[in-house]
């Protein structure tokens, strides 16, 4: 029987162990328990959504210059719209759209390309012009754009109220949650997984999930899989409650510098990146980071100079080299899957990869075609750079 409190000892065997408690590994232990795959054990060495699932900024989007992460957002779109209804657990879902504000024709141009493919695919984006992105945004300045692109259907809501509802979901479906469990390594015998060692004791099982965000490259060289994902250190700041509707405010970001801005209840959350990168495990908030920020809000949503900071934080985007997301099976290990390297939009994709994930367990093919995103492109130089990361 399973309850929502963590085991104290690890389940001694497992069809299935999922690694990470994060929306995509919440989302894959839900959806294969669904499926009706038995003795499935959700493994996190902290809380539930306590890594970058709960350092995100929440966005939505179908909005993407690659085909897969197209559908993927759009996929997890619909589900992110019916969880209140589907998962009985509200996400403070708000469907304001996403704005993207364009200040160079070659910009403009690429994402004239990247809205065709979109509506080639049933998405509802468009491009717009400076006026209309300013009618949709009014907060902002529109010195030096030329062009906006707009989804009204794109939306935000809270990460972790999310990884919630998944997790309860996959609780009353038998999944096994242990929390507090690190996973210390993978047993691999003839080229297969055999079982995961815990800081809580071994579980024999033949497949294991790698959900682990940033933390997956260590991961799968326990198994002998290499998956190359770096740390990439992003800052989000929240303000206090502001004069006007935030919430009308779609997702708006100035692309050219990757600042961004949306609703966070009464007031406003907003990010961008630092200065120079930090690619290192570290989440600590440099204080200088604060006055790049000021300076982009001062270049671009000078409305917004004299609102008062509430909070703030740092976390980690699990990058790969060309901004794409790694889904699939190792093709050297048996009964190795991985989902991980999102580079910025996992949250956003994470239901429709838990399908994905369920889909590529069972045998059956998803409902999008996931095998450009395996590993083994970079070793043969199949690149899909993505064009839209934030």
């Amino acid at each position: 029987m399973t309850t929502g409190s963590t085991p104290q000892v690890a389940p001694s065997h497992a069809s299935v162990v999922v690694i990470g408690g994060g929306i995509m590994g919440a989302a894959t232990a839900h959806y294969l328990a669904e499926a009706g795959v038995e003795d499935v054990v959700l493994v996190e060495r902290d809380e539930l959504g306590s890594g970058s699932t709960s350092k995100a900024a929440g966005g939505l989007r179908s909005q993407f210059s690659d085909e897969v992460n197209i559908a993927l957002g759009a996929r997890s779109l619909e589900t992110f719209r019916r969880f209140t209804t589907d998962f009985d657990h509200d996400i403070d879902l708000v469907t304001s759209g996403y704005l993207f504000l364009l200040d160079n024709d070659e910009d403009a141009a690429a994402f004239e390309r990247n809205v065709a493919l979109q509506q080639s695919l049933g998405q509802a984006s468009r491009m717009v012009s400076v006026a209309e992105a300013a009618a949709l945004s009014p907060i902002i300045s529109t010195t030096g754009l030329v062009a906006g692109a707009f989804n009204p259907e794109d939306a935000h809501c809270t990460p972790e109220a999310a990884v919630a509802g998944f997790a309860r979901a996959a609780r009353r479906r038998g999944v096994t949650v242990c929390k507090h469990t690190e996973v210390t390594d993978i047993v691999v015998e003839d080229g297969a997984v055999t079982g995961v060692e815990t800081s809580r004791g071994p579980i024999a099982t033949d497949t294991v999930v790698c959900a682990a965000g940033v933390w997956s490259q260590a991961l799968g060289a326990m198994a002998g899989v290499e998956l190359p994902v770096t740390p990439l250190r992003r800052q989000i700041m929240v303000t206090e409650p502001v004069d006007f509707d935030a919430r009308s405010l779609p997702f708006t970001i100035d692309f050219s510098t990757s600042f961004y801005f949306h609703s966070e209840g009464d007031g406003l959350l907003m990010g961008a990146p630092e200065v120079a990168d930090v690619r290192e495990f570290d989440m600590h908030r440099d204080p200088e980071w604060a006055e790049h920020l000021s300076g982009l809000i001062s270049r671009r949503a000078p409305a917004l100079e004299d609102v008062c900071v509430r909070s703030g934080w740092a976390g980690l985007y699990e990058c790969t080299p060309d901004h794409n997301a790694l889904i699939g099976s190792a093709e050297e290990i048996s009964g190795f899957l991985y989902a991980c390297g999102f580079s910025g939009h996992g949250f956003l994709q994470g239901p429709a990869v838990g399908e994905v994930m369920r889909d590529l367990y069972l045998g059956r093919q998803p409902f999008v075609d996931v095998s450009p995103m395996g590993v083994g492109r970079f070793s043969t130089d199949e690149l899909r750079v993505e064009l839209n990361i934030v």
